[in-house]
């Protein structure tokens, strides 16, 4: 990505994780604000929020917004609610959302979309061998397996957001009718259409450590010790996952998922890719930012262990 960046599109600027980041933005860039309400979680008012529902599928009621815009920042999701079986249909609708993203984005020619993604895209490796000794890291590039409707939507942007930065969003030989008399089978659909870069964010837990809320609960205070994200750090990230000037990956598709985390003493997720792509430095480390709470619940120390509770 060569042009300079001046103008970001943020989605889902009332929110809790824009909230982190939004003066820093606001410094640093022009900005326009989309979300469907224009007040944050603390009833103020977030001044020059366009009121858009982008799941709504008519993508005219808001492209005028993603005109002249350099890169994108997508925060917005719709919250799920009710049994887990049916949270498939709010996370559809997310899903659907990230795509009037992606396509709005595309359409407009932005260069770079940042799109908050989750740890849960690959939970079921915490949930099932983090926690009891039989893994001891995640990596980004490890195939993204859930255990819960959100996880599977997070994941599922990941994907998305390859197809648009694979390049093959053309007409080829994606498996249609004709495709392998034409020889176009071979190739698919690469080279046909440009190739928009995507940073997709992992984010941990970009909340504080509350010590009252983990007493009786050592292993869950551990577990978010090493899934703590500061607000400055979580700042520093989206900010260089849109400047950074070459995203490819070793096959050359400006596509990449890194994990958002601070520098945990306890963390389990790697940061590989965000410190050798992205340039991402963090400067908080939740065994400093915690300790007193970590003195005061916990008598040993180390990575999240097996599940003691």
């Amino acid at each position: 990505m060569s042009q300079k960046i001046e103008k970001v599109l943020i989605t889902g600027a009332t929110g809790y994780v824009a909230d982190q980041m939004l003066a820093f933005m606001k410094e640093q860039y022009e900005t326009v604000l989309v979300d469907t309400r224009k007040v944050n979680r603390r009833g103020e008012p977030v001044e020059e929020v366009n009121n858009v529902d982008l799941i709504d599928p008519d993508r005219d009621k808001y492209s005028h917004l993603f005109e002249g815009v350099d890169a994108v920042i997508h925060l917005a999701y719709k919250r799920r609610s009710g049994d887990p079986l049916d949270h498939f249909n709010s996370e559809k609708q997310n899903v659907e959302m990230a795509y009037n993203v992606f396509r709005s984005s595309y359409d407009a020619g932005i260069q770079r979309v940042v799109m908050a993604s989750s740890n849960h895209a690959a939970d079921w490796y915490e949930h099932a061998l983090i926690h009891n000794g039989g893994l001891d890291i995640v990596r980004p590039y490890d195939l993204p397996l859930s255990d819960n409707f959100y996880g599977w939507a997070k994941a599922t942007y990941e994907h998305m957001g390859f197809l648009f930065a694979s390049g093959g969003m053309g007409e080829g030989g994606d498996g249609a009718s004709g495709s392998a008399a034409t020889g176009n089978l071979l190739a698919g659909n690469l080279n046909t259409s440009r190739k928009m870069g995507i940073v997709m964010v992992r984010i941990g837990a970009p909340r504080d450590i509350e010590t009252e809320m983990y007493r009786g609960k050592p292993a869950a205070y551990k577990r978010d010790l090493g899934a703590y994200i500061s607000p400055r750090d979580i700042t520093q990230l989206f900010h260089k996952a849109m400047e950074a000037p070459d995203i490819e990956n070793e096959y050359g598709v400006p596509w990449q998922v890194v994990y958002g985390i601070s520098n945990n003493t306890r963390a389990f997720w790697s940061l590989t890719s965000a410190r050798k792509v992205l340039g991402y430095e963090p400067e908080d480390d939740s065994e400093i930012t915690f300790r007193s709470g970590i003195n005061e619940l916990l008598s040993e120390s180390g990575r999240v262990g097996p599940i003691d509770v």
